[in-house]
């Protein structure tokens, strides 16, 4: 479906996007992530015809980014793109929001109505469709960006940032829908900084820094990827001080934080070694109130990638 080959992009003498190469299968919902600068929006917008690449190839199933016109109206028919601000009209209604942006993209009234109904109601928007948009919550505003990126029956969706100052609720809504989509047959894209986001609905990431993907795959591979997650979170109920000193005598040991009731250390390979630190505190009067290892979430992974400079994908 979207093919990006050893894609960079140069904004003057500083590197947006260093040789960045990735396949994204037809039906995947895939996460881009990354500190802010990593390059994703960069990507994206070149992805979508909006930006001019220093070098390398995008195509949208089969279809190549070329240099003409012609070329690269062909290519954005092919993809749907919702921008991190909303591109909407506040004093349209929205039917006339939607058609507006329909008989852009050079369809008939007929069709543009037809589609229109379908649309509102995949995003839960049917009962708007006399309303001016500046009345809709900012949660609907973006569902209806949706409706508007998903007029032309796209093959490719790519958002970025969806649910960036969106509600608890409203952020539920958007991911119901992109899963929805994704279960319809669309390959859809998104960055997203919202990593709990990413890890419950998309079935694979890319992670970027610093103008590189340094990981990319599966959501169970990325999870499961070989890194050291060694560190013990202890809960102390008695003296932190004497606590922090027993375990800063075990050799190899190291004492990552340290909180009002809680200490986090690093280097414990086994549970094996983590009973032994946890017997020698017990032993010399220490009270704990539990201990347990670091979960291995996209979080803890992200931070281990970005932090430790990445490795080759």
């Amino acid at each position: 479906m979207l093919y990006i080959d050893n894609l960079y992009k140069y904004y003057g003498n500083f590197p947006a996007v260093q040789g960045l190469t990735l396949r994204i299968p037809k039906g995947d919902l895939f996460g881009f992530v990354g500190p802010n600068g990593a390059g994703k929006t960069t990507t994206i917008r070149i992805v979508c015809g909006l930006l001019q690449a220093s070098s390398g190839e995008v195509s949208v199933n089969g279809m190549k980014r070329g240099s003409s016109p012609d070329e690269m109206k062909k290519l954005k028919r092919l993809i749907g793109y919702v921008p991190d601000f909303f591109g909407v009209y506040d004093n349209l209604k929205v039917s006339e929001y939607l058609e507006f942006y329909g008989a852009l993209n050079g369809m008939n009234y007929k069709d543009i109505q037809s589609v229109s109904r379908d649309l509102l109601d995949l995003v839960s928007l049917s009962d708007k469709t006399d309303e001016y948009v500046d009345t809709l919550s900012r949660g609907m505003k973006q569902r209806l960006c949706v409706a508007r990126a998903l007029l032309h029956n796209p093959q490719l969706l790519v958002m970025d940032e969806p649910s960036s100052g969106l509600d608890p609720v409203a952020r539920v809504e958007m991911k119901e829908l992109l899963m929805n989509l994704q279960s319809m047959g669309k390959t859809i894209l998104i960055s997203s900084h919202i990593l709990a986001d990413i890890s419950e609905m998309c079935n694979a990431i890319g992670i970027m820094n610093h103008g590189k993907l340094i990981a990319a795959g599966k959501m169970e591979d990325i999870l499961n990827r070989g890194i050291d997650f060694s560190k013990l979170i202890i809960s102390v109920r008695s003296d932190m001080e004497q606590a922090v000193k027993l375990i800063q005598e075990s050799p190899g040991i190291t004492v990552e934080s340290v909180k009002e009731n809680e200490v986090v250390i690093g280097g414990v390979a086994d549970d094996a070694k983590s009973n032994e630190i946890i017997m020698y505190m017990m032993s010399h009067g220490v009270i704990l109130g539990g201990f347990h290892r670091e979960e291995k979430s996209l979080e803890n992974i992200f931070m281990a990638i970005t932090q430790g400079g990445g490795s080759d994908v």
